[in-house]
């Protein structure tokens, strides 16, 4: 089993155990915000079983039917934790809405919220443990997961400091507020994840700055070309694809113009380690004098 295979495997177990806790948290209390909590807990846990099915599937080697290989199945995976994301955030309005309308007083409240804490803890480490990782191994579905459950650290924290002013005040109304901000909190960490999916299927170009460095890398080790034009760039899970066109003479050899091919992917994937590149190379009389000009 790949290392972000054994992240994604280990994020459920995790999941499982602070959904646990949070649970206790909320019936040793009975409020409403930390149910709220709990709720994202088992958004938790379901996302991160679509994360791990999700890098697997992408882990697949290209085939006949898929031979750009398999790794847009982690975008499709993020988009599927956004929209689980949406709906935990309705079910949490719901029953604050429900709190709101009847309020009842918070049982147990110091016992609950150190419960709570050490589930916020657990899950704060973790997240940082994915993040991290996701962005080493270049994943989306676990860089997804890292940051849905920071969102989760972020919405705990506040739980726990509105809990606290609620059983010193005595105002009960506070207890369904908090779930009803936690819940537009997760609605709007929802939407992002969707928003960036979305950009990787639907091939959105790789950021200004990589581009530059592909650009520079072009410009330096294209001797013997005259220019490349119609740079064109995308994303797919770990893997990067870059296109262009590489104008030369058109007296060169063959031969001449595979090499300069060659030296041109060695500089590129030195710049972005796993790239698949393709270069269309061109006749001076295809020159269209803009572009990237070999130095």
């Amino acid at each position: 089993m790949k290392r972000v295979e054994i992240f994604a495997a280990v994020s459920i177990a995790v999941g499982v155990a602070v959904l646990a806790l949070k649970y206790l948290a909320y019936h040793l209390t009975g409020s409403v915000a930390l149910l709220s909590d709990a709720i994202e807990s088992i958004v938790n846990v379901l996302t991160a079983i679509a994360a791990l099915v999700a890098i697997r599937f992408a882990a697949q080697p290209a085939d006949k039917d898929h031979p750009y290989g398999h790794h847009k199945a982690e975008y499709v995976s993020a988009v599927i934790e956004g929209v689980l994301i949406v709906i935990a955030a309705l079910a949490i309005l719901r029953a604050a809405w429900g709190a709101y309308q009847v309020p009842r007083m918070i049982e147990a409240p110091w016992l609950g919220l150190a419960v709570n804490g050490a589930a916020t803890a657990i899950n704060a480490i973790w997240c940082a443990i994915l993040i991290k990782q996701g962005r080493r191994y270049r994943s989306p579905a676990l860089a997804a997961d890292g940051y849905h459950l920071f969102t989760d650290v972020v919405s705990s924290l506040g739980v726990i400091a509105g809990l606290l002013i609620a059983v010193y005040s005595g105002i009960q109304v506070i207890d369904p507020l908090l779930a009803a901000l936690v819940a537009l909190n997760i609605l709007w960490s929802g939407w992002k994840l969707m928003k960036e999916s979305a950009g990787g299927l639907l091939d959105e170009a790789l950021p200004e700055e990589s581009l530059e460095r592909i650009r520079a890398a072009i410009a330096k080790n294209a001797d013997g070309a005259i220019e490349a034009h119609d740079l064109r760039t995308r994303h797919a899970g770990p893997m990067t694809f870059v296109e262009f066109h590489l104008v030369v003479k058109g007296s060169m050899s063959v031969t001449e113009a595979h090499e300069i091919c060659d030296r041109l992917e060695r500089a590129i994937k030195a710049e972005l380690h796993d790239a698949m590149i393709s270069i269309h190379v061109e006749p001076d009389d295809k020159a269209k004098h803009s572009g990237i000009v070999v130095l």
